[in-house]
């Protein structure tokens, strides 16, 4: 293994690793040097799609996607070998180097730990050999007593790459130096030798305050506080678990928001990260609707990606809000449906296969009634379609003017990832405009003011953007820049570099 290898763990979940480690993926490529992330396994229904082993697709974590653009790198299934994909409270789909395996879903944890590790360890020496530098993010916590023993995201993989190791806390919750402390001395020693230095994170206020406390930090554990990050609201960068913030503007907050988007937060939801150009849009308010009235005075209404369609869409009746979302396309009002969004706007979805698994009561039936807002019916097949492609939005022409009219004509990148087959089922009535591929084959359908695509990625496209909104948002370029500047900013002098050297 010839690259060195700098790791970011956490004190605790939303600690910040994940920024922090793509903000240094930036930061390491600036400099000159061939740079790739790497998180040995990740839990998480955001998911993209990218190059994997043996020429074909595989999927991968989205944080360790956007940590390989922030490389300039391309993307490939041995930056996240392990990804989780929570199907219920009590299961996930396990995806090893990029493809499920359905062997390793039904393990128990501890012992299916022992038998992922070797994938990742590979993946790990094999980026290892072809780059100067690894980013390395870790999960949760490495201290954690309970899981130790089988933890091979945290300290394991520290080990076998001998990392220059960072340990990150979120000031803002109060109890920084407590939990960077107690973290430390939790680590068995050859562990904790590891550790080059400590950053506090989401800082409010003058950093000279803190004083004595870094001083005090380093004298109990000979590790020094490298950087104080201030708190970075908007930074662009879509959020690791989610993108839920508050249902109204903060008091006495000002906002320029003309439009009001309503997103669908069911229990499943997945591929959020795809909205994050929406609320980086100064005239977009994003809601998360969980209940009807978080419709209200809704413009738009989006049905995002489920990873378990059936149950959310028994949630969504449980709920009410099916009614709502109807009641509002009966106002001629947008709805968006992505995914498995889409397979919800349809009559019904069928899983004769059982390809979602048992997760709750309503989700054990093989066929669920769908909102009825498009004339399509989904089965669910054993295979995962799991591609990269071009879209193309083909409308019938002489069409009265919807929301979605700027698109007719225009073209994006997208992927899909779903087990679901849908087709039109209405031989006497036909869409408004196709949604296709390169091909001609059907990816979605829109009738109105109601759309529905398995494309997840419209509103990365700038085109689109433009055409629904008549604005521009920041370039990724522009996102990773403006992070590996806040760490120039704020790390001592010279410490990124120290830690390349033993």
């Amino acid at each position: 293994m010839s690259a060195r290898a700098v790791m970011v763990l956490g004190t605790s979940s939303g600690a910040g690793k994940s920024w922090l480690s793509t903000a240094l993926c930036r930061w390491y490529a600036r400099q000159g040097l061939k740079v790739a992330p790497f998180k040995a396994q990740n839990m998480s229904n955001n998911a993209r799609v990218v190059p994997g082993l043996h020429a074909e697709l595989g999927e991968i974590g989205s944080a360790q996607y956007f940590q390989a653009l922030a490389a300039q790198a391309q993307p490939d299934v041995r930056m996240n070998p392990v990804l989780l994909k929570p199907e219920c409270d009590t299961a996930s789909q396990v995806v090893v180097m990029g493809q499920v395996r359905r062997d390793y879903s039904t393990m128990p944890w501890r012992s299916r730990s022992e038998l992922l590790w070797p994938h990742a360890r590979e993946a790990l020496a094999s980026l290892m050999a072809d780059h100067d530098v690894v980013v390395i993010e870790g999960a949760g916590s490495p201290a954690e007593i309970n899981l130790h023993d089988n933890d091979f995201v945290n300290m394991r993989t520290a080990l076998a790459a001998q990392a220059a190791c960072l340990l990150v806390t979120d000031i803002d919750r109060g109890g920084a130096f407590a939990h960077l402390y107690g973290t430390h001395q939790l680590l068995p020693a050859h562990e904790r030798a590891l550790l080059r230095g400590f950053v506090l994170n989401r800082f409010r206020g003058d950093a000279a305050l803190l004083e004595p406390g870094p001083s005090q930090l380093q004298a109990l554990t000979g590790a020094p506080t490298l950087a104080v990050l201030p708190m970075l609201r908007g930074h662009g960068l879509p959020e690791e678990d989610g993108l839920y913030e508050e249902q109204a503007p903060l008091a006495g907050l000002i906002t320029t928001a003309t439009r009001r988007i309503a997103i669908v937060a069911y229990p499943h939801i997945s591929n959020l990260d795809e909205f994050q150009p929406l609320r980086n849009l100064p005239d977009v308010r994003i809601v998360w609707a969980r209940q009807p009235r978080d419709l209200d005075g809704a413009d738009w209404v989006i049905l995002p990606g489920s990873k378990h369609t059936r149950a959310d869409l028994a949630w969504l009746h449980a709920q009410g809000l099916s009614g709502a979302i109807q009641a509002h396309a009966a106002q001629g009002r947008p709805v968006l449906g992505i995914c498995g969004g889409l397979q919800m706007l349809g009559q019904c979805v069928q899983d004769p296969h059982g390809v979602e698994g048992l997760g709750d009561a309503a989700a054990v039936a093989t066929s669920s009634v769908g909102l009825g807002l498009l004339p399509i019916e989904t089965h669910f097949a054993p295979a995962k379609s799991l591609r990269a492609v071009r879209v193309a939005c083909r409308a019938t022409p002489d069409l009265p003017a919807t929301v979605w009219s700027t698109l007719h004509g225009l073209s994006f990148e997208g992927y899909e990832i779903h087990h679901g087959q849908t087709r039109w089922a209405a031989a006497q009535a036909l869409p408004d405009a196709l949604i296709t591929d390169d091909a001609g084959a059907p990816l979605g359908w829109q009738l109105g003011q109601i759309m529905g695509l398995y494309v997840h990625g419209l509103f990365e496209s700038p085109a689109v953007l433009r055409a629904l909104f008549g604005q521009h948002v920041r370039t990724l370029d522009a996102v990773f820049d403006g992070l590996a500047d806040v760490l120039d900013q704020h790390f001592q002098p010279g410490s990124l570099m120290h830690l390349l050297h033993p």
